[in-house]
């Protein structure tokens, strides 16, 4: 699957230090690990990121983003990845009882040791970034790159404050789940042809029963349209002011075939329009603070670029 991505031209691999921990303490990453090692000198066209933040121990001093935990971590998933470096060292959550002081001080000193080249978080609100990013700024610090947040067509929470902090930092957006556990990429039309569907979280399953009306239409739309779910979810994201690209878990070639297809697709207006009557955005379209008040943004909804009206 790996080479087979590389193959495409993708190049971004993302992880974490608690993916497949069910099978061993940091699986996932060791994973990677041997393929890089059997890959050879493919590492500089790669940009591998991972995560610190989750348990990966019994111990007190084994979670969190404390500047033990951090140096730690790091040096745990350089050993796993087999690498001298990480391109984006992430912070997979906020951790409220550590001063952003004593994390940009461990950071920094990851950055200096050649360990690190940039720093990203994972989950942060919109105000978890701007005070991110000041107390970097007041240590001369790079701070943070990047933002991965929970976004998709079902979640659109991200735009009421996220994606306009990210945007006005510089920051990349990388929303994950872009296919909300499998809901968005034509579930219903499998279940209905008696398919293997993946299996969903209870949570999944609750959003599933509250919004099949929504994803019924949805289905229609996109058979309307010539395109299988997944491409039209993953092109939505795309299209979205400030995201940088969606992260996705493909378990086949084909479903990664599948999902590529996603770059040479682009929504026009009316369907836009069809997609926010589907799955309405968070505030009316606005960003906060208009979207408290329950009225448009002044100029109408935030859109991505416009597209000629021919396009799909």
């Amino acid at each position: 699957m790996m080479d087979h991505a590389l193959g495409l031209g993708i190049n971004f691999f993302d992880t974490a230090d608690i993916y497949g921990r069910k099978a061993v303490p940091g699986g996932t990453e060791a994973l990677i690990g041997r393929w890089l090692a059997r890959r050879g000198r493919c590492r500089d066209k790669v940009v591998l990121a991972t995560k610190v933040y989750g348990r990966t121990a019994g111990g007190p001093n084994d979670r969190g983003l404390s500047a033990r935990h951090i140096i730690q971590a790091c040096n745990a998933s350089l050993k796993r990845l087999g690498t001298d470096w990480i391109d984006v060292y992430q912070m997979h959550h906020v951790d409220r009882s550590t001063p952003w002081e004593e994390i940009w001080e461990a950071m920094g000193t990851l950055v200096a040791q050649g360990k690190v080249r940039y720093t990203g978080s994972c989950n942060f609100a919109g105000w978890h970034l701007v005070s991110a990013q000041a107390a970097a700024k007041a240590r001369h610090l790079f701070g943070l790159v990047s933002e991965q947040c929970h976004y998709n067509l079902l979640v659109r929470d991200a735009e009421l404050e996220v994606v306009p902090a990210a945007s006005a930092l510089g920051l990349g957006i990388l929303p994950w789940s872009p296919l909300h556990g499998g809901l968005l990429s034509g579930v219903l039309r499998r279940r209905a042809a008696h398919a293997t569907v993946r299996s969903t979280s209870d949570r999944v399953a609750g959003d599933l029963a509250r919004g099949k009306r929504a994803i019924a239409g949805y289905e229609d739309l996109c058979a309307e349209l010539g395109q299988d779910p997944s491409v039209v979810a993953l092109a939505w994201l795309l299209g979205r002011p400030g995201v940088t690209a969606p992260l996705i878990g493909p378990r086949t070639a084909e479903q990664l075939d599948l999902s590529v297809r996603a770059l040479s697709v682009t929504l026009d207006k009316e369907v836009l329009d069809r997609l926010d009557a589907l799955f309405p955005p968070a505030g009316c379209g606005s960003p906060a603070p208009e979207a408290w008040l329950g009225r448009p943004r002044r100029g109408g909804p935030v859109r991505g670029p416009s597209v000629p009206a021919n396009s799909i």
